[in-house]
């Protein structure tokens, strides 16, 4: 049987920690209290009311259940505390960090470690007045997020005026915000948190392309529309239940085709009047397998060719499989990220390849006898694939297949 002290006491403690649990969530809604000093040799008197000892300087959090991963509770109450006051890593002589959010209308820029936004229109006029405004300043690095192509005009003219400038995908700056604890959204932030996401990851600077490599890229995507266009009319085509409707259809998918004979003849006229574009076009096409617009979005979508080892090339395509292991569990590879547009042409050629370059195809039996499925073929075929072009690429080379596939290609 129990004492009354005994009840007593577990009711006062039962009372005191749903208190303290009413006071810290009370407090997450406007940021942590500042705990008081304590002499560094506090301890704990010996109660039965005592649940545990606080160490100094540890915050009044209720008491969370145990876990094998430690976890710590991250409160916001401003962007001031995602962006430090001071940065100590880089030196004031190297510059600031600058993070602009660039939206249709207007460009929010914001300085390293300031807390002042400035905005300007996004038209000439107003990068202009950015410009301005950097090249004085000197700045170590300039971050702006891709934005479906209303960042290009300031990200053009500021690495002309030799400005280091990077443009970064928006989802690795918003899973830097969340990794400060930051939910909230809104112009100003983002320029804040772009400037903090500048410093904390330096971002490689992007690479001005030529005026070839840009009309080629823009090509390529006009291409791509219409024959997204020309197959979804098809298919309408298919199941048309009138002939008006058959013969409209018709008519359209003709003038689709001419517009994509057009596009082609424009790319070709562009790679031929650049001798480096077409040296590199001829040591592509070379390989059994890729054709002149396979090679034409190697050359402009993927400038980084030749220029990177085997696995960092299959990673920015996104053909490369990453480990997904955690303790004695081995989970499954798979592929991730990378250039969905140059990963789908290289598609289209890896299949081709399985049939008739030596090489792929080989490799892409061995890999079925072996029970692979379809889709793993594929891919692995696609990574071979890149590989070796990026080595021909790489060397200037053009195909030259090794005697044994050409044995085993007669063989067959």
């Amino acid at each position: 049987m129990l004492k009354k002290s005994s009840i007593g006491s577990n009711i006062r403690c039962r009372v005191r920690v749903a208190t303290c649990k009413s006071r810290s969530h009370t407090d997450a809604a406007v940021g942590p209290k500042p705990t008081a000093p304590r002499h560094l040799d506090a301890v704990a008197k010996q109660g039965s009311s005592r649940r545990r000892v606080q160490q100094p300087e540890q915050t009044n959090e209720p008491l969370t259940p145990s876990s094998s991963h430690k976890q710590e509770r991250v409160f916001v109450t401003s962007v001031a505390s995602v962006v430090p006051s001071t940065s100590s890593a880089v030196p004031a002589a190297s510059g600031p960090f600058v993070g602009i959010d660039v939206s249709k209308d207007k460009l929010d820029l914001a300085i390293h470690p300031q807390q002042q936004i400035r905005t300007f229109s996004n038209d000439a006029a107003g990068i202009t007045q950015v410009l301005e405004l950097l090249k004085p300043l000197q700045p170590r690095l300039v971050v702006l997020e891709a934005t479906g192509g209303y960042e290009r005009d300031l990200l053009y003219q500021g690495l002309d005026a030799k400005l280091p400038l990077a443009r970064v995908q928006p989802g690795r700056v918003r899973h830097h915000a969340l990794a400060h604890g930051l939910l909230a959204k809104t112009d100003h932030i983002d320029a804040r948190i772009i400037a903090s996401f500048a410093q904390s990851v330096l971002p490689a600077v992007t690479q001005r392309r030529s005026a070839a490599q840009e009309e080629l890229d823009a090509l390529l995507v006009c291409r791509k529309q219409l024959i997204d266009a020309h197959t979804a009319h098809s298919n309408q085509m298919d199941l048309a239940a009138s002939d008006f409707t058959r013969k409209s259809l018709k008519r359209v998918l003709r003038q689709i085709q001419k517009e994509i004979d057009a596009l082609d003849k424009r790319i070709a006229r562009i790679i031929d009047s650049d001798d480096d574009l077409s040296d590199l076009r001829d040591v592509l096409e070379s390989a059994p397998g890729v054709g002149a617009i396979t090679a034409a979005t190697l050359i402009s979508q993927l400038p980084e060719l030749g220029k990177l080892d085997r696995c960092q090339i299959s990673a920015l395509v996104g053909v490369a499989p990453y480990n997904d292991d955690s303790g004695g569990r081995a989970g499954k590879r798979a592929i991730r990220g990378g250039r969905a547009e140059v990963r789908g042409t290289l598609y289209m050629a890896a299949l081709s390849a399985t049939r008739c370059n030596p090489v792929i195809k080989a490799f892409a039996q061995r890999l079925r006898d072996a029970g692979k499925a379809f889709k793993v073929v594929m891919v692995a075929a696609m990574r071979k694939l890149i590989t070796l072009l990026n080595a021909m690429a790489r060397d200037r080379k053009p195909w030259s297949p090794p005697k044994a596939a050409l044995a085993q290609e007669a063989l067959a």
